[in-house]
Order: C-alpha cells, then sequence, then structure tokens
C-alpha cells in the first residue's frame, strides 16, 4: 500500500521519535535530532508534506527553526505541528504567531496525534491540489501562464545573481485558427494536447519549463542555455511537430501542422529585465511569421 504522505519528525530524544514512527506507521517518516538537521531535511529535494517539531532542543530550539523555515520561500508553506510537554497560553500563542499549525503534547495520545496528524495532511493535500490546479493549463496539462510568469521572474533573479545565461522561446502554431474553423473546436482541442505532449518531451531537463501561453501559443523558459543551445531546441521542437503529421487543410505552407518560433537569449547583449527578454522573443516570433512560418528566428 502507498504510504500517505512524508512528516518530518524532529526531536532530540531519540525514544520520542521511535514513538511517533510507530504511531504514523502508514506514512513515510525521516527524523532530524536537532534544528539544522531539521533545515536541512526541509530543505532537500524532497520535502516533507508536515513537520512535527519539538520545542525544546538545544542550539536552535522549536521557535527558532519554525520561524527560519517560514522566512524560506521553499519551506513557509509546510505545516508545522509543535510538539511540547505542556505549553502555556502564551506559548501557545507564540508558536501560532510563527506560523504552527497545532500544538501536539507530550506525553503522546495515540489518537490525538493520528487524528490532528490526518486533519493536517488533508488540509496539506487540498491546499497542493488548489495550487496545482491555478498554475496548471486545464486543457493540456502542462504549466500556465500565470506559472511561467512566476518561474520566468525567479529564474531571471537566480541567473542574475549566478551571471547565467537564460534564453525563452515564443512557439505558434501555424494558422491555428483555420484549424478551428475547418475540423472543430474539440479537434483543436486535441490537437493542442498532442502539440504541448510533443513539446514537453523536448524540455528533457528538470529546470526547462514549457507553458501554455494562450491560444495556439507556448512558451518555453531555458535556464542555463544560451542562444546556440536554444536554438538547438527549437530545432528540436519545430521537428517534432512537424512528425506528428496532424493534418491541416488550411495551412498554406504544409499539408500537415506546423509551429513558428522565436528565441531570444541574455547571452546575446545585455538584458535589464525579463520582460524585455519576453518581448524580443515575441519580436523573434513575428519574424518567423513574416518569413513564411514553419521556422524559427532570433
Amino acid at each position: 500500500m502507498a504510504k500517505k504522505g512524508k512528516i518530518l519528525i524532529v526531536d532530540d530524544e531519540k525514544i520520542n521519535c521511535s514513538v511517533l514512527i510507530s504511531l504514523l506507521g502508514d506514512y513515510s517518516t525521516i527524523i532530524a535530532l536537532n534544528g539544522e538537521q531539521a533545515i536541512q531535511r526541509a530543505l532537500s529535494d524532497q520535502p516533507p508534506d508536515l513537520i512535527l517539531l519539538d520545542v525544546i532542543m538545544p542550539d536552535l530550539d522549536g521557535y527558532e527553526v519554525c520561524r527560519l523555515l517560514k522566512n524560506n520561500d521553499k519551506t513557509k508553506h509546510i505545516p508545522i505541528i509543535f510538539i511540547t510537554v505542556k505549553a502555556t497560553e502564551a506559548e501557545e500563542a507564540k508558536g501560532l504567531n510563527l506560523g504552527a499549525v497545532d500544538y501536539i503534547s507530550n506525553p503522546f495520545s495515540p489518537a490525538i496525534v493520528l487524528a490532528r496528524v490526518s486533519n493536517h495532511m488533508e488540509l496539506k493535500r487540498q491546499r497542493d491540489l488548489l495550487e496545482h490546479l491555478h498554475i496548471t493549463d486545464a486543457l493540456t496539462g502542462i504549466a500556465n501562464r500565470r506559472r511561467f510568469d512566476i518561474s520566468l521572474e525567479h529564474e531571471w533573479n537566480r541567473t542574475t545573481r549566478m551571471k547565467a545565461c537564460i534564453s525563452l522561446i515564443m512557439i505558434d502554431i501555424d494558422f491555428f485558427k483555420q484549424f478551428n474553423d475547418i475540423y472543430g473546436h474539440a479537434a483543436g482541442d486535441d490537437c493542442l494536447q498532442k502539440v504541448a505532449q510533443a513539446l514537453d518531451k523536448v524540455c528533457v531537463r528538470e529546470i526547462d519549463l514549457l507553458a501554455r501561453y494562450g491560444g495556439g501559443g507556448f512558451v518555453a523558459g531555458l535556464p542555463s542555455t544560451d542562444l546556440e543551445g536554444a536554438m538547438v531546441v527549437a530545432q528540436a521542437m519545430k521537428d517534432c511537430i512537424v512528425a506528428l503529421e496532424i493534418p491541416h487543410e488550411g495551412n498554406s505552407i504544409s499539408d500537415c501542422i506546423s509551429i513558428s518560433l522565436g528565441v531570444s537569449s541574455n547571452s546575446k547583449q545585455s538584458i535589464k529585465a525579463p520582460q524585455v527578454l519576453l518581448k524580443q522573443a515575441d519580436d523573434a516570433l513575428y519574424k518567423a511569421k513574416s518569413n513564411g512560418r514553419n521556422q524559427f528566428s532570433d
């Protein structure tokens, strides 16, 4: 049976960790014996869904660990339940004001532990689902424009700090309006799904992001990629759509679906803002269309 979720147990007393691991057997559990370990585990590539955090620990106590996690964009949304022997009203208020969602008293009541963990794991699952829907294009299943805009801002800041390259590719299905007019919107939706899947397979790196940008348009963000590398990706994208061989009688340059692409990169020249990079990719796309479509340009 698949585990229900991942829980990080933070306690400097190993016996307490053992008791909680036993109680939470339906969940995947990891432990940290101090605050530093807790922060490292929470910041890992596979963060926990919930943290059970002891208040009293040497070096970093639970309150300080909570404060640090809530001040970090990568971990601020992970729910934290404090574990304490007996908290005063002022102590509970302090923890809740820092961002914790609940308290569990030690010695543990198995029924209370399971109920509170279950409730907060379900709330986390629902929040994650809503967030996923909020940043995912409902038709194609890839990222939507909102997620792309957030990702571009983040990657722009990161590459600026590291003085690295970032490239964008704007993509349009050629004569997509005519495709819908000839074959109907159901066929148009099916075409969009197939094109999205094919393009997404070209963006093989985890850091790459393909998003639907509206109508028959897509955009790809390629961090740590210079202009030459982005042109190679653009060629692969063009070829993969041609290989789909989706008939398109309204395409005046081909019998099948084709795409036009515009490429921009901060490796080509100094660019001061991500919006400028996006505008350059859009201008390059317009150039590719003006030059006859079914091609890419920079």
